[in-house]
């Protein structure tokens, strides 16, 4: 899927998004991953670079086993709701360096339950025709109960159609419920069963905990681009 990202304006996006949302697939997976992928991206404050990773783990032991990582120049603005136009440019060139490509990616943020169903999550499965989930820290869009035991989840629903777009679940006892959709290739009910087995003893799921970490290290110099 071939998209101008250096001539997109923010209005031209919104057009973009409403046109992919229908190529989205929700559907079970095909069969179970061997490898899956955490992938996320980070910005520093009123920094103009974005530093993004992506991570490959085994599954269901979730040992690491390779990663890639790409620092580039901002072309889109911040924009709510339009968060992969940011960062997928990044995602991308870190997906193409893998040695070893993942069956399934875990992304930081939001697939379908989003405004216009295209969320990160969603937009990212789509340029790479991979499965992908949305496993997000807050809420975009959609309403729950909050689930309030560790374990504990809760269907998102879209408030005005009623649309089921996923699930709310509480990985931890003192945290906020993490926001977990289908992105693409998998539906509502496998999304929240493969974040369940990613997670050990954290809040977030190994792929996107170790993604963070990993960036994190990367913007403070760390750990190189092109390690020898």
């Amino acid at each position: 899927m071939e998209i101008q990202w250096m001539s997109i304006d923010p209005k031209k996006a919104v057009d973009i998004q409403k046109e992919l949302q229908s190529k989205v697939q929700l559907k079970p997976l095909d069969k179970k991953p061997t490898f899956i992928a955490g992938a996320d991206a980070s910005v520093e404050k009123f920094g103009t670079d974005l530093y993004a990773g992506i991570i490959v783990l085994s599954f269901p032991d979730l040992k690491p086993v390779c990663h890639a990582l790409s620092k580039i120049e901002i072309t889109f603005p911040y924009v709510p709701g339009l968060l992969s136009f940011r960062e997928i440019p990044g995602l991308l060139e870190c997906f193409n360096k893998l040695p070893v490509k993942p069956h399934l990616i875990i992304v930081d943020g939001q697939g379908i339950a989003h405004p216009r169903r295209l969320g990160i999550a969603s937009h990212l499965g789509l340029v790479t025709g991979i499965p992908t989930i949305g496993c997000a820290k807050t809420r975009l869009f959609g309403a729950f109960r909050a689930p309030t035991i560790p374990g504990e989840s809760s269907e998102i629903k879209d408030s005005y159609t009623g649309d089921f777009l996923g699930y709310a679940y509480k990985s931890n006892k003192r945290s906020n419920p993490l926001i977990i959709s289908p992105g693409h290739l998998i539906d509502q009910m496998g999304a929240l069963e493969i974040v369940k087995a990613s997670i050990k003893n954290y809040k977030l799921p190994e792929p996107t905990r170790l993604a963070h970490e990993l960036v994190n290290k990367f913007r403070r110099g760390e750990v190189s681009e092109n390690p020898k």
